[in-house]
């Protein structure tokens, strides 16, 4: 496994003043990539929030690519019956969508703080942009993978690749999608990944691609902001 990306220090505040497009609405250009290192679960997810609820129409959308320390986090269909089965690994509940999924280093992290009304995006929209992204980055590398239906995430062969989350709040999503790239799997075997009792989980190191999770998460996140730029 990949050596873990640097601690981040402090997450980011929404960009204001006088970066922001005159008028007081923000351009149709693509989002904002900032690459955060190794970053803490909570104090993550404290700063998405809080991103959303103090952004304005001005704010610029942007792309957070990031690894987590070890953590479960369970979306608000969470059920217990899927829960970490003899883990030490901690859990945190999230206000997402979807079940139960881990997060680890040398997985590639993204997390889209986009303004969809602004960009006339539908959360289902939204959803099938992040997945036809993570299908072209691995398309990219000679991987053939897939979506399956009424089960969102990317697929190959059967076993899921990368998951993914949303929450909108006032018009602007949160949350995203993780990768994995090069991470220790035995985490998913306490649980029942994203709800689903034994499901398959692989990652691209396994399938012969080289490329490390700072490189993937940026090509996964400039993939994110090429297909929502002009939506």
């Amino acid at each position: 496994m990949q050596s873990a990306a640097r601690p981040v220090s402090a997450i980011p505040a929404p960009r204001r003043g006088r970066d922001s497009p005159p008028g007081g609405i923000q351009a149709e250009g693509p989002p904002i990539i900032k690459h955060l290192g190794l970053a803490e679960y909570a104090p993550t997810y404290a700063a998405m929030r809080r991103f959303t609820e103090t952004r304005s129409a001005a704010t610029p959308d942007e792309l957070w690519v990031l690894e987590h320390a070890p953590v479960y986090t369970v979306g608000v269909a969470g059920r217990k019956e899927h829960f970490p089965r003899g883990s030490k690994i901690p859990l945190e509940r999230v206000d997402r969508g979807g079940q139960i999924t881990y997060h680890g280093p040398g997985q590639a992290v993204v997390y889209a703080l986009v303004d969809l009304a602004q960009r006339s995006l539908t959360v289902r929209a939204m959803v099938t942009a992040i997945e036809q992204a993570v299908i072209n980055t691995l398309a990219a590398h000679d991987v053939r993978a897939e979506r399956k239906s009424g089960a969102p995430g990317v697929y190959v062969g059967g076993a899921k690749i990368a998951a993914l989350g949303l929450r909108v709040r006032r018009g602007c999503c949160y949350h995203g999608v993780a990768l994995n790239v090069d991470m220790d799997l035995a985490p998913f075997s306490a649980i029942d990944p994203c709800g689903y009792p034994g499901l398959a989980v692989t990652q691209t190191s396994a399938l012969g691609v080289a490329t490390g999770t700072h490189e993937l998460g940026g090509q996964l996140a400039r993939c994110i902001a090429r297909l929502i730029k002009n939506k």
